[in-house]
């Protein structure tokens, strides 16, 4: 998981977008709104298909799921479940990119905390200060906050939501992936001439589970070869960290 810059919409399809909410709470007031019908017709729509395209192009060629960042995602979730919370069924703020496992996990579940969401918003917030990953096994954890004394409340929602701790076939993928991001450091540092934007482009090529934030968080700077990267060429753990600051899909 990692953090997604949202990106705008036309004016078109923003008004079409407000005209549909308009429409659905006209009919939610009057006692006669089908939720799901409502969103079945309109998911046919152009101004629809084309927020589903914006979402597409946000994750790139690809196009991972929003939430676990590895299966190929078909469909726009609401992030505010739209069967309990029509008010937000057309909203782009509340539009996010999903794979079918991770929307048969979260359905309609939504825990709050005083009002707010427990869950996290990839594109309003950085997962990894909320979540924890585990190289040993791939599996995403709670972050231990020691200042706090307690983990992460979202970090424990959201796990608990999308079962990002139990997913066999995903944790085997993130392993994957922080392999070639950690063979990919281990060889730089094994050339003395190596050029650190190049490693940056190298990163972030095969950074298929959007790992980068973490490995160059203060987790994992504590883990080799990145925090032999951090010993021996400052300059490139340097450069990524700017990297890491703008975003490293910014």
């Amino acid at each position: 998981m990692r953090y997604v810059a949202r990106s705008g919409l036309s004016n078109k399809v923003s008004a079409a977008l407000a005209r549909k909410q308009a429409r659905a709470d006209a009919k939610s007031k009057a006692g006669t709104l089908n939720v799901n019908a409502e969103w079945k017709q309109a998911r046919k729509t152009k101004p629809v298909r084309e927020t589903l395209l914006v979402l597409k192009r946000m994750m790139g060629s690809f196009e991972r799921c929003m939430y676990c960042h590895h299966s190929h995602a078909t469909d726009i979730d609401h992030f505010w479940p739209k069967a309990p919370y029509p008010g937000h069924m057309f909203e782009w703020p509340n539009f996010l990119l999903c794979c079918t496992e991770c929307g048969r996990y979260k359905g309609d579940l939504f825990p709050l905390e005083n009002g707010l969401p427990s869950l996290v918003d990839p594109t309003l917030e950085d997962p990894w200060l909320h979540l924890d990953f585990i190289p040993e096994t791939g599996n995403l954890t709670a972050r231990f906050d020691p200042a706090r004394n307690a983990f992460s409340r979202k970090g424990e929602a959201t796990v608990s939501v999308l079962r990002l701790g139990e997913r066999e076939a995903l944790a085997r993928e993130y392993v994957r992936s922080f392999s070639r991001l950690k063979r990919i450091v281990a060889d730089f540092l094994e050339a003395p001439d190596s050029d650190a934007n190049q490693l940056v482009q190298d990163l972030r090529q095969h950074d298929d589970h959007g790992l980068l934030g973490w490995c160059f968080g203060d987790r994992g700077e504590r883990v080799p070869p990145f925090a032999d990267l951090k010993a021996q060429r400052l300059d490139a753990w340097e450069r990524c960290l700017a990297e890491d600051r703008n975003g490293w899909y910014a």
